[in-house]
C-alpha cells in the first residue's frame, strides 16, 4: 500500500480501516526480529553465568527485567518518542541525521546548495528565530570536529545495523530449530542442527533476488499466528501452572535478583537485552508504514503477547527445576502441540531474518547515496512499493558470513553475545541523535535532552557493559565487524570529498571553453554528449583532458551534476535545476538531478528522454523570459556577474503549477527561478505541452517539438525555434555519456595514515566496487571514459 494513498482518505472511518490495514501489514515486515525473542532469551541468560534455583529468585528476576525492558525500551522510547522524530515519514540512523544536517550546518556532504533549502521535503518545523536560540545548535556548527565525529557516530551506528542483519538471521533460525532437541538424541541432534540451519540460511538468501513484495503476503499471517501462540501458550501455562506469577513484573524482583547473584546477575543482563532485539525496525521502517499503524501493533497486539510468552515460560520452569539444565522454550510448550510450533517458530524466524536483511539493503542504499558506502549495485524488486531494492553483492557476502558464524559459534551463548552488543550499539547512538534532535529539531531545553539521554542511556549502558566484558565470548564479532565496515565507509567519505575539492580547485573557466573553435581544430560533431561531474558550477578537469585528447565535442554539450541532498525524497517537480553555461549559440547547459537517499533511480532510457524533455522546456522558458527575476530587496549586480562568469541563471524545471517566481542567489552565486509548464504567457509551449485541468492533482506530457505553425517573424521565437531544432536532431542522432575514470593518490609529503588511506585504502576498493556507468545504468556503447589522476 502506498503511503500516498493517506492524503486521499476521505473520511475517519477510512482512515481507521487504512490505518488498521497498515498495522496487520507491519507484523510481517517490522516485528518479526522481536516476536521471535522469546526462542532464546531464557536460554541465553541462563547459558553459564546464572542458574535456576528452587527459590524461583532467579526466574523471576530475569522476568521482571524482562517486563520492564519492554515497557521503557521499546514502548516508551521508541514508539512515544523516537518515531515522531521522522524525516518527513522516514526513520533510521541516517533519518535522523539529515533531520539534524537541514537544522544546523554539520553535513559534511559535498557540493551543497542553498539551492536546495527552497525544496518542499527540506522544510523546517519551528521558524528560524527560535532555532537560532539553540546554544548547541551553534557549538555544533562551530567546531568541525564536531561534525566528524557526528558523521562517525552515524557510520558506527549503520555498521550496528549491518552486523545486526549477519546476526539476527543466524540465532533467530538457530535457536528455532534446536527445538529438533528434544525430538532426537543428543548424538543425532549435534549432527543435524547445524546441517538444517546452514541450509535454511542458504535458502534465505538464495531467495532474496524475487523481492519481499513478492513473498510478503504470507509473512503478516506467520507472525500474527506465532504471535497468538505464543501469547495462547503464555496464558495455558500461567492458569495451569502458576498464576501468581505476575507478581513478578514488580521491579522489586528485579533488586531481589541483583542481591542474590550480584556480578554473575550483571553478567546475565547480555541475555536478557535480547527481548528487545529488532526493537530498532520499528523505526527503521516507519516509511513504509506509519506512526499510528506501528504504534498500534506494539501496544495492542506485540507488546501483550510477548510479556504472556514470557510470564508463560517463567510460570512452567517456576514448577519444573528438573529442567535448570535445560531451559529451553520448547520444554514449556506441551508435547501434543510441540511439532505445530516448532514449524511455526522456524516459518517466523525467517520471517524475522527476512526483514532484517532487507533492511540491512535499505541502509546500505542510504549510506552509498550519501557518499558514505563503496559503489554497489542495487535492483530495485518492486516497481510500486519504494525501499524494496536487492543488492547482490552484500546479499551472498552475508549468506557466507551467516554461515561461517552458525558454524564457528555452535551454541546460542556465543551468538546472543554478538547479537546483543550489536543491538545495543545501534540503541545507544539513536538515543544520542534523538536527543540532539530534541533540542537542536524540536527546540526543546536542553535539560529535557539531558534527561532522555541519562534516564535510556544509562539503561542501555548498563546491557552494553554486560555484552562487552563477554568479548572473549562472541562479543568481538560485531566490534571488529565495526572497525572493518567504519574504516571501509570512512575512507570512501573521505577520498570522495578530497576529489569534490580537487574538481573544485582545478575547474576550467568558460573563456577556454569559448576560446575552442575552429580555428584551433575543435569540431562539433552530431549528437548529444553529457559530462558527468560533481560540480554544480564551472567547467570539469576531466573535460578539458578530453578536448585535448580528442579535439570534439557534441553538438549539444549538457554538464550533469547528480547529487544527493539530505532528504528521503525529492518531488519530481523539483528534482532539475537547469541554466546555460556560456550564450546560447554554444548550445551548452548544466543540469542538477537531485535525488533523495530514498529515491528510485530511473533506468538510462527514461533519465536520457525525460533530461532532454526538461531542457527543451527551459530553452522555451528562457527564450520567453529574458530578464533576470532579481530580488527587490538584492537589486545589485548579482546576475550580471554570474554572466560574465559565464554561469547563467538556474531554474526548477517541474510539472507542478507555480504561483510566485523566487529568485537568490546561492552559494556560487547563481539564481534558482522556479519554472512550471503552465506560464500562460508562452504562447508557443500552448501546443505542445498537454495539462489535465483535474484539481488538486495536475500531470503534463511533454515531447521535444517545433512549432512551425507559429509565424513569428520575432528573432527570439526564431533563435528559439533554431535552439529546439538542434536539440531534436541531437537526440536523433544519439547521446554519448562522457564519465570519469579516476586515479587518486595522496600528495608528496602527506601523513603515512593518509598514504595508508587514499592510495591503498580507496583505490583498492575503487578496483574492486561498481563503476559509474554501472551505477548510472550507462550502456557500454554509448559510454566514453577520460581517466584523470587526483592528487588530493
Amino acid at each position: 500500500m502506498d503511503l500516498g494513498d493517506k492524503n486521499c482518505w476521505g473520511n475517519s472511518k477510512d482512515t481507521w480501516r487504512t490505518t488498521l490495514v497498515l498495522a496487520y501489514q507491519s507484523l510481517g515486515v517490522v516485528y518479526g526480529d522481536l516476536s521471535i525473542s522469546p526462542i532464546y532469551v531464557y536460554k541465553s541468560t541462563f547459558a553459564e553465568d546464572i542458574h535456576h534455583s528452587e527459590t524461583n529468585e532467579e526466574i523471576f528476576g530475569v522476568l521482571s527485567f524482562v517486563f520492564w525492558t519492554l515497557t521503557l525500551v521499546p514502548l516508551f522510547k521508541y514508539v512515544f518518542i523516537v518515531l515522531r522524530a521522522d524525516d518527513n515519514g522516514e526513520g533510521g540512523t541516517f533519518a535522523l541525521y539529515s533531520l539534524i544536517c537541514r537544522h544546523a550546518k554539520v553535513s559534511l556532504l559535498p557540493n551543497r546548495q542553498t539551492a536546495d533549502e527552497s525544496l518542499s521535503t527540506y522544510k523546517l518545523k519551528q521558524p528560524p528565530k527560535r532555532e537560532n536560540a539553540s546554544k548547541v545548535k551553534v557549538l555544533l556548527e562551530k567546531h568541525k570536529t564536531l561534525h566528524t565525529a557526528l558523521l562517525i557516530l552515524v557510520l558506527l551506528g549503520t555498521c550496528m545495523v549491518i552486523g545486526d542483519g549477519l546476526l539476527t538471521p543466524v540465532i533467530s533460525v538457530f535457536s528455532a530449530v534446536s527445538g529438533l532437541e528434544l525430538s532426537m538424541s543428543k548424538a543425532h541432534h549435534e549432527y543435524a542442527v547445524i546441517p538444517i540451519t546452514c541450509f535454511i540460511l542458504v535458502c534465505l538468501f538464495a531467495l532474496q533476488h524475487y523481492g519481499s513484495h513478492r513473498i510478503g503476503f504470507v509473512f503478516a499471517p506467520i507472525v500474527l499466528l506465532w504471535l497468538l501462540c505464543i501469547s495462547g501458550l503464555g496464558l495455558y501455562n500461567i492458569i495451569h501452572w502458576d498464576p501468581h506469577v505476575y507478581k513478578a513484573l514488580s521491579p522489586y524482583y528485579m533488586y531481589k535478583f541483583l542481591k542474590k547473584t550480584k556480578k554473575r546477575g550483571w553478567m546475565s543482563l547480555g541475555g536478557i537485552l535480547l527481548c528487545i532485539t529488532g526493537s530498532e525496525a520499528m523505526f527503521a521502517d516507519l516509511g513504509h508504514f506509519s506512526y499510528a499503524a506501528i504504534q498500534i501493533a506494539f501496544t495492542f497486539l506485540v507488546y501483550p503477547a510477548l510479556i504472556l510468552g514470557y510470564m508463560g515460560q517463567a510460570a512452567y520452569l517456576s514448577k519444573h527445576h528438573q529442567m535448570a539444565h535445560d531451559i529451553s522454550y520448547y520444554v514449556s510448550v506441551p508435547e501434543s502441540v510441540r511439532w505445530p510450533v516448532l514449524v511455526i517458530a522456524i516459518l517466523a524466524s525467517v520471517v524475522g531474518s527476512q526483514a532484517i536483511i532487507s533492511g540491512t539493503f535499505s541502509i546500505i542504499n542510504q549510506s552509498q547515496s550519501l557518499g558514505c558506502f563503496p559503489r554497489v549495485k542495487v535492483v530495485h524488486t518492486s516497481d510500486k512499493k519504494h525501499g524494496q531494492i536487492y543488492i547482490p553483492e552484500i546479499n551472498w557476502m552475508l549468506m557466507i558470513l551467516c554461515i561461517a558464524v552458525t558454524i564457528g559459534f555452535r551454541d546460542t551463548k556465543h551468538m546472543g553475545n554478538a547479537s546483543g552488543l550489536a543491538v545495543m550499539a545501534v540503541m545507544m547512538v539513536t538515543t544520542c541523535l534523538t536527543s540532539l534532535v530534541i533540542v537542536v529539531c524540536w527546540h526543546k531545553p536542553p535539560i529535557l535532552a539531558l534527561c532522555f539521554l541519562l534516564f535510556f542511556g544509562s539503561i542501555e549502558l548498563l546491557y552494553f557493559s554486560s555484552s562487552l566484558v563477554k568479548f572473549r565470548e562472541g562479543a568481538w564479532l560485531p566490534i571488529l565487524l565495526a572497525l572493518i565496515l567504519v574504516t571501509i565507509m570512512f575512507v570512501w567519505h573521505y577520498a570522495t570529498t578530497k576529489k569534490y575539492e580537487y574538481d573544485l580547485q582545478n575547474k576550467v573557466s568558460l573563456e577556454w571553453l569559448l576560446a575552442l573553435g575552429p580555428s584551433l581544430g575543435i569540431s562539433r560533431v552530431p549528437g548529444i554528449g553529457l559530462v558527468f561531474t560533481d560540480l554544480t558550477s564551472g567547467i570539469p578537469a576531466n573535460f578539458s583532458r578530453f578536448v585535448t585528447n580528442l579535439p570534439a565535442f557534441h553538438r549539444i554539450l549538457v554538464f550533469v551534476c547528480v547529487k544527493f541532498v539530505p532528504v528521503p525524497f525529492i518531488p519530481p517537480a523539483e528534482r532539475y535545476l537547469i541554466g546555460r553555461v556560456g550564450p546560447p549559440s554554444l548550445r551548452a547547459y548544466r543540469c542538477i538531478v537531485r535525488y533523495g537517499y530514498r529515491d528510485v533511480h530511473q533506468d538510462v532510457d527514461s533519465f536520457e528522454s525525460e533530461l532532454v524533455n526538461r531542457i527543451a522546456d527551459f530553452i522555451r522558458y528562457d527564450w520567453s523570459h529574458p530578464e533576470p527575476i532579481i530580488d527587490p530587496g538584492n537589486e545589485d549586480d548579482g546576475f550580471q556577474s554570474t554572466r560574465s562568469s559565464g554561469e547563467y541563471r538556474l531554474a526548477v524545471i517541474g510539472n507542478s503549477d507555480f504561483s510566485t517566481a523566487r529568485a537568490f542567489e546561492s552559494e556560487e552565486s547563481l539564481e534558482q527561478i522556479s519554472v512550471s509548464g503552465s506560464f500562460q504567457t508562452v504562447e508557443s509551449v500552448a501546443d505542445i505541452i498537454d495539462v489535465e485541468m483535474n484539481p488538486p492533482i495536475k500531470r503534463r506530457q511533454v515531447r521535444v517539438a517545433v512549432d512551425d505553425h507559429n509565424d513569428s517573424d520575432e528573432p527570439e521565437d526564431m533563435q528559439m525555434r533554431e535552439e529546439l531544432q538542434d536539440l531534436l536532431d541531437g537526440q536523433q542522432s544519439g547521446t554519448a555519456f562522457i564519465l570519469g575514470h579516476s586515479h587518486v593518490k595522496a600528495k608528496q609529503g602527506s601523513s603515512v595514515w593518509k598514504r595508508l588511506a587514499v592510495n591503498v585504502g580507496y583505490n583498492f576498493l575503487r578496483r574492486n566496487c561498481r563503476g559509474p556507468d554501472v551505477v548510472l545504468k550507462v550502456p557500454p556503447v554509448s559510454s566514453l571514459e577520460v581517466g584523470m589522476v587526483y592528487v588530493v
